[in-house]
C-alpha cells in the first residue's frame, strides 16, 4: 500500500500505521496523491501525511496549531512553518478555504462549498450554518474588481456570560 522508491527515506513504523489507517477511512494513499496532482500540487511525503490528517475526519475547522499538534500525536516530522506553508499551499489549490475570524487567528475548512459560520466565542470553535443566509444590499466593486464570495461568521456565546 505505501509506495517505497529506492533510496527514499522510509517512513516510520507510526507513520505506516496512520497510512493504513487512514486508507480503512477511505482516504487511500493513491486517492490523496491524485488528488494533490490533480490541483498541481506534487505530492510529498509532508503533504500527504498533512493530508490524511486534514482530509480522513471529513469536514472540519483546523487551525495551522491544531494541525501541528494532530502532526505531532501522530509523530509526522514537520514544523510549523511547513504546516502554515502547506495550509496555505492547499488553499491556493482550492483544496481548503481559510476564513480569518479574528485579526489573529485564521481557520480552515476543509468543505469549500459555499457556506456561512457560527463562531462560539470562548470555545474558539466554527460551526457550519446550515441554513441559507440571505446577503443583499452589497456595495458595488471597485472599478477592475468583481466581489469573489461573501463569508458570513455569526459570532456566538453561551448564555449567562
Amino acid at each position: 500500500m505505501i509506495e517505497l522508491r529506492p533510496n527514499a527515506p522510509r517512513d516510520t513504523a507510526a507513520q505506516v500505521a496512520a497510512h493504513e489507517t487512514l486508507a480503512r477511512r477511505g482516504c487511500p494513499v493513491s486517492d490523496l496523491k491524485d488528488k494533490l496532482r490533480n490541483v498541481g500540487l506534487r505530492p510529498t511525503r509532508q503533504r500527504i501525511s498533512l493530508g490524511w490528517l486534514l482530509f480522513a475526519k471529513g469536514d472540519r475547522h483546523i487551525t495551522a496549531e491544531m494541525l501541528y499538534e494532530e502532526a505531532m500525536r501522530a509523530r509526522v516530522p514537520v514544523s510549523l512553518a511547513t504546516v502554515y506553508n502547506t495550509l496555505h499551499q492547499f488553499t491556493e489549490a482550492g483544496l481548503l478555504r481559510q476564513l480569518a475570524v479574528d485579526g489573529s487567528k485564521s481557520y480552515f475548512d476543509t468543505n469549500t462549498t459555499e457556506h456561512h459560520h457560527f463562531f462560539v466565542e470562548g470555545d474558539e470553535q466554527l460551526i457550519d450554518v446550515l441554513a441559507e443566509i440571505a446577503v443583499g444590499d452589497l456595495p458595488e466593486a471597485p472599478d477592475g474588481m468583481e466581489i469573489a464570495r461573501v463569508d458570513v461568521i455569526v459570532r456566538l456565546r453561551r448564555k449567562g456570560r
